[in-house]
C-alpha cells in the first residue's frame, strides 16, 4: 500500500450538447415542460441546438420554476425528486463553458435568494461542489445564511 493520500477523480465534465437530454434523464418531470416550450416531444426536443442554446431558458422554464422550487417551498417535499435535481446541477455547475456554469449560477443558484427559508430548504440536498459555488455566490453578494456561509 502506498502511503500517498488517496485522491478525489473529478467528476467527468459532461459535454455541452448533452446537458439538455442530461435534463430529461435525470429529471423526467420536466418532460411536459420541454415539451410544451418547444412544442414537440420532449425526447426530440432535447436533441435540437435551440434546446442547447436555450439553455438559461431551458433551466428557468423547464427545471427550477415548475420542478426544483415547488419542491423546496414544499412542507412535504419528494426527497428523491429533491435529491435528482441536486444530481443533476451537481453534474453541470463547475462546468467549464461559462455558457452552462453561468446558466447554473443565474437560473439556479440565484433564485434560491429570491425568497426566504429557499437556500435553508435547499442546503441539505445540495451535494459539494453546488454548495461551495453557492457559498462564493452568497460571499459575492455579501449574504449570511445561517448554516451555509455564517455559522451558528
Amino acid at each position: 500500500m502506498s502511503d500517498v493520500p488517496a485522491q478525489e477523480i473529478p467528476a467527468q465534465e459532461i459535454p455541452v450538447q448533452e446537458i439538455p437530454p442530461l435534463l430529461l434523464r435525470v429529471i423526467p418531470e420536466s418532460a411536459g415542460f420541454i415539451a410544451e416550450k418547444y412544442d414537440e416531444p420532449a425526447e426530440a426536443a432535447v436533441l435540437t441546438r435551440d434546446a442547447l442554446l436555450d439553455l438559461y431558458e431551458l433551466l428557468t422554464e423547464c427545471f427550477t420554476t415548475p420542478v426544483l422550487m415547488p419542491q423546496l417551498e414544499s412542507a412535504s417535499p419528494d426527497t428523491d425528486v429533491l435529491e435528482r435535481c441536486w444530481d443533476f446541477v451537481e453534474r453541470i455547475v463547475s462546468h467549464s463553458s461559462e455558457h452552462v456554469s453561468g446558466a447554473v449560477y443565474f437560473e439556479v443558484l440565484e433564485q434560491l435568494l429570491n425568497a426566504d427559508g429557499l437556500l435553508e430548504a435547499a442546503w441539505p440536498s445540495m451535494k459539494d461542489r453546488t454548495r461551495a459555488r453557492t457559498v462564493m455566490m452568497l460571499d459575492f453578494y455579501d449574504v449570511r445564511v445561517r448554516g451555509t456561509n455564517q455559522y451558528g
